[in-house]
């Protein structure tokens, strides 16, 4: 490219095909198959030992695919990105890579639910220990590391508890230590948030959110910068050796040679194509998304009945000095507020009328959950009570309406929700 480099939507549309489409299509064709024909045996050796870049099985690579993956990795910089069927399947991946028995993961309390069950649960089956630190205290995750941490992990803000950690800090204290910062970033989109500029680097999103474009499907990425020095891990050291390849690299090898393969979890061609195309109004739709939340935020602070608003685009949020560096003046399109009781919240939401009563997050519509009661329902009282997860708390992912369409719905269903207005 000549001259000044392009914004992110155009570097997004202008990464080209592997190979010209015989009808001239501007969209990556769905390459809904399983298996490729080989001209010869010696062609399809190499594709199956991974010594040319042919497509041998489409739960390894797909065209589709690739293509989604690349136009992420171009407009990222990264120095791979591995597309998955889920967010869920993307952390999972990064600590299958990461991790062995005896290891250890220094994380917060702060997660959502699937992702602390797996930690606490599932990974602990396998002999892999999670240590809980205040991820707003550097020091505090520095005294958990030992030589058997395998990553320091964190969500850039919390869900729900919309906590904001300083990544720059964490990160100097993992470059010390020679572990590796990962951060599920899912929360603020990668054309807003450069997670590799503060220090991040291995980076999971739930393209499920925001790159869909309308909750179309499923996915995850797994977004690898090739800043960290794998010497540094003894299971990643031998696994470069192994394959032949630099150090930085390790992890990608090791990911997309063994645990991507043996796990099955690629992403499928119909959703690629999708979160591809979703990709392409990716900037224009979380601008509005965003606007519209801190005008809401802004809005409900003052309405009678919420107790209190959680934005960190609010000046008088704890966190609003950092989240606006680190992210921008209306950082994400998801805030919470509380009402006085559970009982309140469930009256409250059985009166929306515009806004969806539905998880997911950054969807075209507006989204409302109570999340003490469905994303951590099934978490003991006292877990919950730990993580910060209150019963009075309500969670809105705000789409693409009107802020003031938005702002009337909510106060409709506050007036008949709140026992004071009978």
């Amino acid at each position: 490219m000549d001259g000044k480099p392009w914004g992110f939507t155009a570097t997004v549309l202008a990464e080209p095909c592997d190979k010209s489409d015989p009808h001239g299509a501007l969209s990556v064709p769905v390459y809904q198959n399983a298996a490729y024909e080989f001209s010869t045996a010696e062609a399809m050796e190499l594709a199956f030992t991974g010594r040319s870049a042919d497509h041998a099985y489409s739960r390894i690579t797909n065209p589709t695919v690739e293509h989604f993956e690349r136009r992420v990795r171009r407009a990222t910089g990264a120095l791979s990105v591995t597309a998955l069927n889920s967010g869920m399947a993307a952390i999972t991946h990064l600590f299958l890579t990461l991790g062995r028995a005896g290891a250890n993961v220094v994380t917060s309390p702060h997660l959502f639910g699937n992702t602390y069950s797996l930690l606490r649960s599932t990974l602990a089956d396998f002999g892999v220990e999670t240590r809980f630190a205040d991820m707003t205290d550097p020091g505090s995750v520095a005294a958990l590391i030992d030589k058997d941490t395998c990553a320091v992990f964190l969500e850039i803000i919390t869900n729900p508890q919309m906590e904001v950690a300083d990544l720059a800090a964490l990160s100097a204290v993992c470059r010390e230590r020679g572990v590796p910062l990962a951060a599920d970033t899912t929360i603020i989109p990668f054309h807003v948030f450069r997670a590799r500029d503060f220090g991040v680097d291995i980076e999971i999103v739930s393209s499920t959110k925001y790159l869909s474009g309308g909750a179309t499907g499923i996915g995850g990425l797994l977004i690898d910068y090739g800043t960290f020095d794998w010497g540094h891990s003894s299971k990643l050291a031998a696994a470069a050796k192994a394959y032949g390849v630099d150090m930085r690299e390790a992890f990608t090898a090791k990911l997309r040679r063994e645990i991507h393969r043996n796990l099955g979890a690629y992403m499928t061609p119909q959703v690629a194509y999708q979160q591809s195309l979703g990709l392409e109004t990716l900037e224009v739709r979380y601008a509005r998304a965003s606007r519209t939340a801190l005008e809401v935020a802004r809005g409900l602070a003052g309405m009678r009945g919420v107790e209190r608003v959680t934005y960190p685009g609010l000046p008088s949020d704890r966190f609003h000095e950092i989240a606006v560096r680190q992210f921008g003046a209306a950082p994400g399109a998801m805030l919470t507020f509380d009402l006085s009781s559970q009982q309140v919240c469930y009256a409250f939401m059985n009166r929306l009328r515009l806004i969806r009563r539905a998880t997911n997050l950054f969807d075209n519509k507006s989204l409302a959950i109570h999340p003490w009661s469905t994303i951590f329902g099934t978490f003991p009282e006292a877990v919950r009570l730990s993580m910060d997860i209150s019963p009075c708390t309500i969670r809105l992912s705000v789409g693409l309406e009107d802020a003031e369409d938005l702002l009337a719905d909510i106060g409709q269903a506050l007036s008949a929700a709140s026992p004071e207005r009978g």
